[in-house]
C-alpha cells in the first residue's frame, strides 16, 4: 500500500503526517504538489491524505479555494473510482467544500482557536486521545443528513469524555451532535479534525493515532503485521 501526502499553499502538517506514515507506521509514502495532477503511481488499494494547515491563507474559507487545485481535481476521480482519501483538519473541510462529503465546518462555537488533547471515540465504542488544532472546527449539517450519517453509520468518531461519554463539556468545538469526523456512503473517503499522525510518536507519548490509521486506511495485513 502507498501513500500520498497533498502539499498545498499554506500547509503545515504535511511533515507531520509524512513522518508518521513513513518513521512510525514504515508505510510507503510520497509528497504530492497542489499544482500536479498525475496519480498514476497509484492504485485503489493506496491513499491520498489531506492534510492539516491552511491551504490558500484561508482565503474565503477554509479548503474553499484549494477544492479548485489541479492534484485535487486528481483525487475526486481517484475517489470516485475507489481508492482512499483522508482528510485530516484544514483535509477535512478541503473535503466538505469539494463535496466529497456533506456537511460543512464553521466557526467554533467559542469563537476561539482550541490546540489541545481530546477523547473520540468509534462506532465500536474504542476511545483515543488525540490532538486537536483549529479555529473552524464546528461539524454543521441539515438534521436530515445527520440523521443520515448517524443511519448509514457514516459517524466515524464523537468527541467523548475519558470514559466514553458523549457530552457538551467533551466537545471542543459545538460540533452537531459532538462528531468529530465522518465517512461518505462507499466508507472510502474520510474526513476528521483531530490529528491522528500527532498521536504516532513514542518520543511524544502517545500512540492513539496509529490504531486509527491503520483501522481507517490499511487493509487487515498490514494491521495486523
Amino acid at each position: 500500500m502507498k501513500f500520498g501526502v497533498v502539499v498545498f499553499p499554506g500547509s503545515n502538517c504535511d511533515r507531520d503526517m509524512y513522518d508518521a506514515l513513513s518513521a512510525d507506521l514504515q508505510q510507503d509514502v510520497s509528497m504530492l504538489w497542489h499544482k500536479d495532477r498525475d496519480l498514476s503511481q497509484f492504485s485503489t488499494e493506496d491513499c491520498i491524505i489531506l492534510p492539516g494547515g491552511f491551504s490558500y491563507g484561508d482565503y474565503l474559507r477554509c479548503g474553499a479555494i484549494a477544492r479548485f487545485s489541479p492534484m485535487m481535481q486528481s483525487v475526486v476521480e481517484f475517489a470516485n473510482a475507489g481508492g482512499k482519501v483522508l482528510g485530516v483538519c484544514n483535509g477535512f473541510q478541503i473535503l466538505c467544500e469539494s463535496g466529497m462529503l456533506p456537511g460543512a465546518l464553521l466557526r467554533n462555537a467559542n469563537q476561539q482557536f482550541v490546540c489541545k488533547n481530546v477523547f473520540i471515540k468509534d462506532s465500536e465504542e474504542n476511545i483515543f486521545k488525540i490532538p486537536v488544532a483549529h479555529g473552524e472546527g464546528r461539524y454543521y449539517a441539515d438534521e436530515q443528513t445527520l440523521d443520515e450519517l448517524q443511519d448509514n453509520d457514516q459517524v466515524i468518531y464523537s468527541y467523548c469524555d475519558e470514559s466514553g461519554r458523549i457530552t457538551g463539556e467533551a466537545n471542543p468545538n459545538g460540533a452537531a451532535r459532538n462528531i468529530a469526523g465522518i465517512c461518505n456512503k462507499n466508507r472510502n473517503v474520510f474526513g476528521m479534525m483531530p490529528h491522528p499522525e500527532r498521536a504516532c510518536s513514542l518520543v511524544l507519548g502517545n500512540t492513539d493515532g496509529r490504531a486509527i490509521i491503520k483501522n481507517l486506511l490499511m487493509s487487515e495485513q498490514l494491521v495486523n503485521h
